[in-house]
């Protein structure tokens, strides 16, 4: 069993910067495939970036160049960095993990890009 808890999450203008967070409990944690993904009001949850147990990165096409996950095994935790935020990125922003054949999910925490 894997529990992921996200944070960071908040109020950020248009063209800044957020950091959010997502701290896993479970074993191994080295071993998992991360993700994040968002789902905004109306829309189907989409992913953002993910990030293998080797450290390989994938992105979306919107956010390249902007965004970057990253993980700290050490703690367990893993990261998207949002840079030049836009205010159709507002949205829940997910937390995932794959552990062998199982999904896991974060709560959510919710990003508001807006003046």
């Amino acid at each position: 069993q894997v529990q992921l808890v996200e944070s960071g999450g908040g109020l950020v203008q248009p063209g800044g910067s957020l950091r959010l967070s997502c701290a896993a409990f479970g074993r191994s944690f080295s071993n998992y495939f991360m993700a994040w993904y968002r789902q905004a009001p109306g829309k189907q949850r989409e992913l953002v970036a993910a990030i293998t147990s080797i450290g390989s990165t994938n992105y979306a096409d919107s956010v390249k160049g902007r965004f970057t996950i990253s993980r700290e095994n050490a703690k367990s935790t893993v990261y998207l960095q949002m840079n030049t935020a836009k205010p159709e990125e507002t949205a829940v922003y997910y937390c995932f993990a794959r552990v062998g054949l199982t999904s896991y999910w974060g709560q959510g925490t919710q990003v508001t890009v807006s003046s």
